[in-house]
């Protein structure tokens, strides 16, 4: 038998709010059903954001840094700073390590100017970047960072989640909806997006190998 040589299986959002309603043992019937589960669907992904770093919300980006000034603006989309190197106008790229709130706080010479080797990043409502010291030059920031996930608006989107989080998604939105519709399923169906959500957590990770070097000592005596 053929088989369909096809890999382009996807859920658009009203598929996914379908599949939750039959999960908890109903079915979408009206304009506020559909309404009540796009916003139980976007709280999820608010939670999902809360739990851990989801691989596919990470995007790079870069940030022109100008002389004398030390803190920058992101906008609301941004969630978190990963990795953030400094880059000069000749193209080589410096690390710069991250601080926290009170150690940027103790810095004694916060206007000290030359080139930047450490930052603190604010996560406000509208984030922001603190570099220390302040720059004495014009420079590149080129960071990778974690967006937020996109609403679930349109019911016929597709949701913005690879392939793999599908079935995490419908058994995490059939939870929510049995809290508000279907009370007696709640445990049930709230063990099953635990447990679904805990293997697509896992799978969602990078595969590099940990190499781990011995440090060697000798002495003489």
């Amino acid at each position: 038998m053929a088989t369909s040589n096809s890999r382009d299986f996807d859920l658009d959002v009203g598929e996914i709010i379908e599949e939750a309603y039959e999960r908890c043992g109903l079915e979408m019937r009206t304009g506020y059903d559909a309404k009540t589960a796009r916003r139980s669907l976007n709280l999820m992904f608010a939670d999902w954001a809360n739990r851990g770093l989801n691989m596919w919300t990470v995007t790079q980006g870069t940030k022109t840094i100008t002389s004398g000034t030390a803190t920058y603006s992101f906008d609301a989309t941004y969630v978190d700073l990963l990795e953030v190197v400094l880059r000069n106008s000749s193209g080589t790229d410096f690390t710069l390590t991250q601080m926290s709130r009170s150690e940027y706080l103790t810095i004694p010479n916060k206007a000290n100017t030359g080139q930047p080797s450490q930052y603190f990043f604010d996560r406000q409502v509208t984030p922001t970047i603190t570099l220390w010291s302040t720059p004495d030059a014009t420079y590149t920031l080129v960071y990778y960072y974690v967006s937020r996930i996109q609403d679930a608006d349109a019911l016929v989107n597709n949701a913005d989640a690879p392939f793999r989080f599908l079935p995490c998604m419908v058994a995490g939105l059939a939870y929510y909806l049995a809290m508000k519709k279907a009370p007696e399923r709640v445990q049930l169906l709230k063990a099953v997006y635990e447990e679904e959500f805990q293997r697509a957590a896992a799978e969602d990770a990078n595969s590099t190998p940990l190499k781990l070097t011995p440090s060697m000592t000798y002495y003489s005596y």
